[in-house]
């Protein structure tokens, strides 16, 4: 795709530059083909990045609240005036269904305005005396300082504009790290930083597989780590981020259950259910992937998610209908069919869907709801990043909740049923985020935070922008 090519180039001190390491090739998981080429980062060239994320902190022009307010602004402008360039160029690397260009594109404009705001909020708080009456104290917070940003494949605009973003509202300057997978999008959000004007070195974006995300995390002059991606990998991150003492945010996997609440209508909200979890490919952290029924309702869940499979359109993302596209790789799709079949081998039973499109080309794998399973089965405990949930019965409002807690993670619950019965659960449940009868799109202004092996920190809101933020205490004698 000729279009995407000028925009292969890394951002290193306000410079659009070539990488120096080895070629890094996107493939089309609709076509299989390759359609760029990307020069990763050489550990130098990350160096360099990392020394003009150090020096631009000293800029007064980035020191100004409104100043990094209108950066931020002009920045979220720009991806709107691009949308169709930038949902084109993820479409062509991840394959994820234009109808998700809200999620991909438009949402990370909206939350980079968000972050303006926050960058021009007053936190200063003032102490007072002391208990001698012989001095008095104030709060300032201060940027944390040089921030290395890694992002993922699954919604890469999103995820590294929003990680960026709130760094540099808080007065930071960022290393952003794209996905090997999907890192062309993330490369003109580069380009478009240097129109919005922001200052050479506050922002840099550099590219790489494991050599250059180590080369970042444990470089001695980063301040703070954020990274979204696997447990297993967010683990090795924070490990390496260890060797210099960083501090980290991370947010990981999610095996999220919901609960279909006794009484609840199935036929009202099974495909809006289905849908979440089928669509982008199932690669999305907070997808309901463990449903749980009352044991004397199965037969009736199965028959309403049938019906709601038949809406789930598996295709070409270009098409305005299709929910869901292939998975970002041929290996990933493997590993997803994979852990089917073992679990058919152990006695469980596909309800809806399953196996491969009749398409010619592609990673595609039809959404699968799989029935006849405990929640100590593998495919109830590990995160698969597909189109894949299991249904687990349960007997009484109490075994819910503890099957939904029965987890190493706890990204995110979804309750349906009476809505303040929903309320009432809330408390009960170990997660970040609970969301009632399907909830609403994403927001800012609310943090997201993970409990248990989901997560270190928070992002967005108030919560996350203080992940950036290190507060002075200031004492004055008198």
């Amino acid at each position: 795709m000729p279009a995407i090519a000028p925009y292969a180039r890394l951002l290193i001190d306000g410079q659009l530059i070539e990488g120096a390491g080895p070629e890094i090739a996107v493939f089309s998981p609709v076509t299989e083909e390759e359609v760029a080429r990307v020069r990763a980062a050489t550990p130098e060239q990350v160096d360099q990045a990392v020394q003009a994320a150090r020096a631009a902190l000293g800029n007064p022009d980035w020191a100004d609240p409104a100043f990094r307010a209108q950066c931020l602004r002009r920045l979220a402008d720009l991806i709107d005036e691009s949308c169709d360039l930038l949902m084109d160029t993820i479409i062509s690397e991840i394959a994820t269904p234009i109808n998700l260009t809200a999620n991909h594109v438009r949402t990370p404009a909206q939350f980079l305005r968000a972050f303006a705001d926050q960058a021009l909020k007053d936190r200063t708080v003032k102490l007072g005396f002391n208990a001698t009456a012989t001095g008095v104290s104030s709060l300032v917070y201060r940027p944390v300082g040089v921030v290395a940003a890694i992002s993922a494949f699954n919604y890469p605009l999103l995820i590294g504009a929003s990680k960026a973003g709130s760094a540099m509202a808080a007065g930071c300057s960022v290393v952003l790290l794209s996905s090997p997978q999907a890192p062309l999008a993330v490369n003109i959000l580069g380009k478009l930083a240097v129109e919005a004007g922001i200052p050479p070195g506050v922002l840099n974006v550099v590219a790489g597989q494991a050599e250059v995300g180590r080369a970042l995390t444990e470089h001695r002059d980063v301040d703070k780590v954020t990274f979204t991606g696997s447990v297993n990998i967010g683990r090795k991150v924070m490990q390496q981020a260890a060797e210099q003492l960083h501090s980290v945010v991370l947010e990981l996997g999610g095996k999220s259950a919901a609960i279909m609440l006794p009484g609840v209508d199935y036929e009202k909200y099974a495909f809006q259910l289905h849908a979440r979890y089928a669509r982008n490919a199932g690669q999305g952290c907070g997808s309901p992937t463990r449903i749980l029924v009352e044991a004397s309702r199965y037969d009736e869940f199965c028959v309403a998610s049938r019906a709601a499979y038949q809406r789930l359109k598996v295709g070409d993302p270009r098409d305005p209908d299709t929910i869901l596209g292939p998975l970002i790789s041929e290996a990933q799709r493997n590993f997803v069919e994979q852990r089917i079949q073992a679990a058919l081998a152990r006695g469980a039973e596909i309800i809806a869907g399953g196996g491969r499109p009749d398409l010619a080309r592609g990673w595609f794998v039809n959404p699968t709801l799989i029935g006849g399973l405990t929640n100590a089965d593998p495919l109830a405990r590990e995160e698969l990043f597909g189109p894949v949930s299991v249904v687990i019965t349960y007997r009484g409002i109490d075994e819910a909740i503890d099957i939904a807690n029965d987890s190493d993670l706890g990204l995110k619950t979804y309750l349906f049923g009476d809505r303040r019965q929903c309320l009432d659960l809330c408390s009960r449940l170990r997660v970040g985020a609970v969301q009632i009868n399907g909830g609403s799109p994403l927001r800012p202004d609310a943090p997201q935070t993970g409990f248990k092996q989901s997560g270190v920190g928070s992002e967005w809101g108030e919560d996350g922008l203080r992940e950036f933020l290190r507060p002075q205490h200031i004492d004055v004698a008198v």
